[in-house]
């Protein structure tokens, strides 16, 4: 075998032209920026050799150990082969494996010797398989013997219950001061990591000028899914109403742009817009009409909110990248587009709003689901909440403690500002 390369990459792409930067990245510079990959040549059940590439590590040392690791026999993608002619030559080429287990003497415990299986080869090869993953696979595995048993062909269905794993679901972590300072001093960042509403504010402040400021805003403040925002249509807003209306989302499947329906049956919903919201998809929608003026007929229509220069969808994917250099740049403690999204739930929660209305807004199939997801809090809620509690025990300390600190700040009370943003966006006086 070939002792093969490797090398960074990210995913960066050029803003006139999309096409990826590769190697002429400017932020590949940065230790944080993009993921390792490797290249090797491989020999094929053909018997000629083909080029293997396979990238995500997140470290040059990963990705040699991956380099090494990799069998000088194992077979090289070839092109145009489908998945099941390949695992026809697979299986041909094994001759350890016996022809198959006949569907009707399937049982429960094949079922888990093939997940034990699939664990322990993950874990020999450093790329442990997770618990997400495995509920998947089981999910597909037992809606095909399910329909087995519809047919007759087997009495029960015996995929049903195998031993997993625990997938515990990621919570939201505030980025509060002290986990700010550890990140600026180690590196340690939270699996989902959502802003304050002071970093939201200074984000959104910074990519005020960006021609993809509305589709920011909209994310932070309302809770859409990237898919949903990429997939937004103006057919889909009515924006003297104030709503928005999720019909679908764009997937992005072997490098194409796919439209398809909502993540679930709850994902179809009504979205009420805030005055803000409404101002930004306006100017975003006037922006809009400038490009498609100064291109003319270069512009491609599809009727999509979010759009390239030229009037093509943009992607999810795209829109990651481009969230993460622009979250790099602000010098901010890093969140993902989806963290933006839980960050505008946990938003929500702060202000009192009630649980059942934010997981209609997120598009939540269960209220449970929203309930064990945001659990965490931001810390001038959760600082009030624990204000409260003392108050019934000590109500002569917390009056005298009592200070009016908008006033004595500047920053008028809230009454105040609501009148402010009322006649804001009306015209008329407070």
């Amino acid at each position: 075998m070939d002792h093969g390369s490797v090398f960074r990459r990210c995913g960066c792409r050029d803003q006139a032209t999309g096409r990826l930067l590769g190697a002429r990245c400017p932020e590949l510079r940065s230790r944080r920026h993009g993921t390792w990959y490797f290249s090797a040549e491989l020999p094929s059940l053909t018997g000629d050799r083909r080029r293997v590439r396979r990238g995500g590590f997140a470290s040059r040392q990963a990705a040699v150990a991956a380099l090494e690791a990799l069998p000088g026999a194992a077979p090289g993608p070839v092109a145009g082969l489908r998945t099941g002619e390949w695992l026809e030559q697979w299986l041909a080429s094994r001759v350890s494996l016996r022809a198959g287990i006949p569907l009707a003497e399937l049982s429960p415990a094949d079922v888990q010797a093939m997940f034990t299986a699939i664990i322990r080869g993950g874990t020999a090869l450093g790329r442990p398989v997770s618990a997400a993953t495995l509920r998947r696979i089981h999910a597909t595995l037992r809606a095909a013997l399910n329909a087995a048993v519809r047919a007759g062909l087997i009495a029960a269905n015996p995929g049903r219950c195998p031993e997993l794993p625990a997938a515990a679901r990621p919570r939201p972590q505030v980025w509060t001061p002290a986990l700010t300072e550890r990140w600026e001093r180690e590196g340690w960042r939270p699996v989902v990591g959502v802003w304050t509403a002071g970093q939201t504010t200074a984000f959104l402040a910074r990519v005020q000028g960006h021609r993809l400021y509305a589709l920011f805003h909209l994310v932070a403040l309302r809770g859409l899914r990237r898919g949903e925002a990429a997939g937004l249509r103006w057919s889909d807003l009515d924006l003297d109403a104030g709503t928005l209306t999720v019909t679908g989302q764009l997937q992005q499947l072997g490098g194409r742009l796919i439209a398809g329906p909502p993540k679930t049956d709850a994902g179809s919903r009504l979205v009420a817009l805030d005055w803000t919201t409404i101002a930004a998809l306006r100017a975003h929608r006037g922006r809009q009409h400038a490009e498609r003026a100064a291109i003319g007929t270069s512009w491609t229509e599809t009727g999509f909110v979010f759009t390239t220069r030229t009037g093509k969808p943009v992607g999810p994917d795209r829109l990651t990248r481009l969230f993460r250099r622009l979250v790099t740049e602000s010098g901010l403690p890093p969140v993902t587009l989806h963290g933006l999204r839980h960050g505008a739930a946990t938003l929500a929660l702060a202000a009192g709003t009630d649980l059942k209305i934010v997981q209609d807004q997120l598009g939540h199939s269960s209220i449970t689901l929203t309930a064990d997801t945001y659990t965490s809090v931001l810390p001038e809620t959760a600082r009030a909440a624990a204000d409260s509690t003392a108050a019934l025990l000590f109500p002569a300390t917390r009056a005298a403690r009592a200070r009016p600190r908008s006033r004595r700040s500047g920053t008028p009370p809230v009454q105040a500002r609501t009148r402010h943003w009322r006649s804001r966006r009306t015209g008329r006086a407070a």
